[in-house]
C-alpha cells in the first residue's frame, strides 16, 4: 500500500526498529522546497522551504526529521518524516549530505542525513498536525528561525545545487 493512503496513521513513535551507527542516532530529514515563480534571475525569490515547529514549545523552527528505522530505506524514512510532521509528499532527490552533531538537550550523539524534497502535494490532515505548525518561508527567513546549525548548512547545499541546474538549463537553452 502506497504511504500516500496510509497518512491517516499515527506517527510511529518508539526506537525498536531505530538504527544507530557506532553508539550514534541515525536520523534523516528533509528540505521540503517549491518554486513558488520563476520570475526574475533570482532563485532564492523564487524558493520557498517549508519549515516546522519543535515539538517542545519555544524551541525554534526546523526541517523535518526523525529517525531512520532498519525497515526503511534512507529515501522512505526522509519521505515519511515530511508526511508525519510537516503533511506533505512529493519527490525524494539525490542526498545532500551526511552531519554529525550531539543533542543540545541530551547530550546524545547523532548522524543526520538529509534530502531535498520537490514538494507535490500538501495534506490538510496528517499525524503530527495538533502538536507543529509548518510555514512556507523564503531562504533568508528559514535561516534566521532555524535553530539547527546542520540544517542551515544543508539548506546552503540545497541551493546552491538549484543555482547549479539553473545554469545549467539556461546554459543549454542558447
Amino acid at each position: 500500500m502506497e504511504l500516500k493512503n496510509m497518512v491517516a496513521m499515527v506517527a510511529r513513535s518508539g526506537r525498536q526498529l531505530q538504527r544507530y551507527d557506532k553508539g550514534h542516532r541515525q536520523v534523516v530529514g528533509c528540505i521540503p522546497y517549491r518554486i513558488k515563480s520563476n520570475k526574475g534571475n533570482n532563485l532564492e525569490d523564487a524558493l520557498e522551504v517549508l519549515v516546522i515547529s519543535a515539538q517542545r514549545k519555544g524551541k525554534g523552527m526546523l526541517f523535518p526529521k526523525g529517525g531512520w528505522e532498519s525497515d526503511e530505506s534512507l529515501k522512505e524514512a526522509a519521505l515519511r518524516e515530511s508526511v508525519e510532521e510537516a503533511g506533505v509528499f512529493g519527490t525524494v532527490e539525490k542526498i545532500l549530505g551526511k552531519w554529525h552533531f550531539k543533542s543540545k538537550t541530551h547530550g546524545s550523539s547523532y548522524e543526520g542525513f538529509m534530502f531535498p524534497l520537490l514538494v507535490k502535494e500538501q495534506l490538510e490532515c496528517w499525524p503530527e498536525k495538533d502538536i507543529r505548525q509548518r510555514v512556507w518561508v523564503s531562504v533568508p527567513k528559514a535561516k534566521e528561525v532555524c535553530q539547527h546549525s546542520w540544517m542551515k548548512e544543508a539548506l546552503d547545499l540545497l541551493v546552491s545545487r538549484l543555482e547549479s541546474s539553473a545554469t545549467k538549463i539556461d546554459e543549454e537553452s542558447v
